[in-house]
């Protein structure tokens, strides 16, 4: 082996680094820098931060239980008693005691004199719409990541790829329960991503704004209220579109929507729309979808029509822990879709014919990030 570097599981590390790791590695120095005044803090919040990644899914269960008994709700009126939790949950107060001191630990509740409240953080996660049928769902996720070594390898199947066979195809493709689970879950996520898709795009200047992919319409209604003088269209499978017709009657906006039915696999996109959103598909399908996707939404626009793209996208060469760490894995085990950056998909839009692409910069890269393009005039 080469003066300089060391096996290191099949790569090699220079020297460098090399004396740096070794370093690190040595029981002598971890013990003198957890002590000396100019280091020990941050080791202490090294170890920290390596303990609460070990520990993660930990937390992850406690949230799950707190989900699961719906606990965050029932405690959105005011604080509530050990006893009667105990009597509620029919969980012994022994069990239960450590499931509410674990849900204090991370933050969601409030343990004082007997009684049990809520955080701050706490009542957001009762009431952001969606996130706790979200931690619900998680428990199929949870069983795909248990031998993460064969997760990556693709050795093993999963079971999200089998609770969202939207994905995979055509209208007949999918059972009318199965649609709306997923519609239902959708279309709770989808307040946040409008709110935050709202915050990003200017719709000044379009007339008629075409959604595709927008299941039940939860996307046009927040883009409807916002701009009243913007006419909407909703495109999506015969299985899950019709349900965005009752969203828009209450609304009261019927009179300025209409929705299509089709597959943007198999179907052209109709025309007309001088802006086209996909907010939360391309991650959905593999590369030679969304290359496809594109070129149909470059067809159907006008010269000087907008295309909006919204979804969690990857941080690229600066990873980031939301879409990383999380959505990454979420597509991967969906077996059809990945999650990309925005200079992925830019280049994507590119290839498509798209000019004066943009990429905003998210305000919360876990809810959604926006990139922009317009078909030449």
């Amino acid at each position: 082996m080469a003066d300089g570097a060391r096996f290191t599981g099949g790569l090699t590390a220079t020297a460098p680094k090399g004396w740096r790791n070794r370093l690190m590695a040595s029981s002598r120095f971890q013990t003198w820098a957890a002590w000396f005044p100019l280091t020990r803090g941050l080791v202490r919040r090294e170890g920290q931060a390596l303990f609460d990644i070990m520990a993660g899914f930990c937390h992850s269960q406690i949230l799950m239980a707190l989900a699961e008994l719906k606990l965050p709700e029932a405690l959105l009126a005011g604080p509530v008693t050990v006893d009667a939790l105990v009597q509620d949950t029919a969980i012994p107060q022994d069990r239960l005691t450590i499931l509410l001191r674990g849900g204090a630990a991370i933050g969601m509740l409030k343990l004082r004199r007997g009684k049990v409240s809520l955080t701050q953080r706490g009542a957001a996660f009762a009431t952001v719409p969606g996130l706790s049928a979200m931690v619900r769902h998680h428990r199929a996720f949870y069983r795909d990541l248990e031998d993460p070594v064969a997760f990556f390898r693709g050795e093993t199947t999963t079971e999200l790829a089998e609770v969202w066979p939207y994905v995979f195809g055509t209208g007949t493709a999918i059972d009318g329960t199965t649609a709306q689970a997923y519609s239902d879950l959708m279309a709770q996520s989808q307040v946040l991503v409008a709110q935050d898709t709202l915050r990003m795009v200017s719709f000044d200047g379009i007339s008629k704004l075409m959604d595709v992919g927008g299941g039940t319409g939860a996307f046009l209604e927040a883009v409807g209220r916002a701009n009243t003088d913007i006419s909407l269209r909703l495109f999506d499978l015969p299985a899950v579109a019709p349900a965005a017709s009752d969203r828009f009657q209450d609304a009261g906006l019927s009179p300025r929507a209409e929705v299509l039915t089709g597959s943007f696999k198999e179907d052209v996109l109709p025309d007309g729309a001088d802006a086209i959103s996909l907010v939360r598909v391309l991650y959905d399908h593999s590369d030679t979808t969304v290359a496809d996707l594109l070129a149909k939404a470059f067809a159907a626009l006008p010269p000087g029509g907008r295309i909006i793209i919204s979804e969690p996208m990857s941080g690229g060469t600066r990873p980031d822990k939301a879409t990383d760490a999380y959505f990454a894995l979420y597509t991967l085990a969906m077996r059809t879709g990945r999650t990309r950056s925005a200079a992925e998909i830019s280049s994507l839009l590119e290839a498509a014919g798209f000019v004066a692409i943009t990429a905003k910069r998210p305000l919360r890269s876990y809810v959604t990030a926006v990139v922009m393009a317009e078909k030449p005039s």
